[in-house]
């Protein structure tokens, strides 16, 4: 509707998208929608086995720490607006984020994506079935295969709690 008005807040994007640009002044509109995307994907396969955990949010810091342009503090502002708004972030903003990454990035990021994705599952030394099944989906509208799924999930094989619940002891 044409003639609603847009809340204030909106037309500049969600909270951690703001949080984001207030921390990477000097970055271009298209690195803090792409930033934005991955640390939303991040923190809903943090979410998705609840509660978020200090470890997952860890390791989620660490990614953080590999861009470039996020200045001094600027890691603590993003961590505490995904904290403040994580359920919003992880169960409405993330299929944005991986429409966002599938249309703007070539396979190469979005499979170091994924690998993130299923660090951050790996983080509390167990990757659990609905973890599992969100990385397939978030993979999926990736354009991401299941055999890419499998092998980055390879690399953690000994934390997947469906082999664990099996009995089938990790290949070594």
């Amino acid at each position: 509707m044409p003639f609603w008005k847009k809340k204030p807040n909106e037309a500049q994007g969600t909270a951690l998208e703001r949080t984001i640009r207030d921390v990477m002044r000097d970055a271009d509109a298209e690195a803090v929608t792409l930033v934005a995307a991955v640390a939303g994907l991040l923190l809903q396969v943090a979410y998705e086995d609840r509660p978020y955990l200090a470890s997952e949010e860890a390791h989620i810091r660490d990614e953080l720490a590999r861009v470039q342009g996020i200045r001094a503090g600027g890691i603590d502002a993003i961590c505490a607006v995904m904290r403040q708004h994580a359920a919003t972030i992880a169960t409405i903003e993330a299929r944005e984020y991986a429409k966002t990454l599938a249309d703007r990035t070539d396979k190469e990021f979005r499979l170091a994506v994924l690998d993130m994705l299923v660090d951050v599952a790996a983080a509390d030394d167990s990757i659990s079935v609905v973890e599992v099944n969100l990385i397939r989906r978030i993979a999926e509208r990736l354009g991401l295969s299941q055999t890419d799924v499998n092998d980055s999930q390879g690399r953690h094989r000994d934390k997947l709690a469906a082999l664990r619940a099996s009995g089938n002891p990790p290949a070594v």
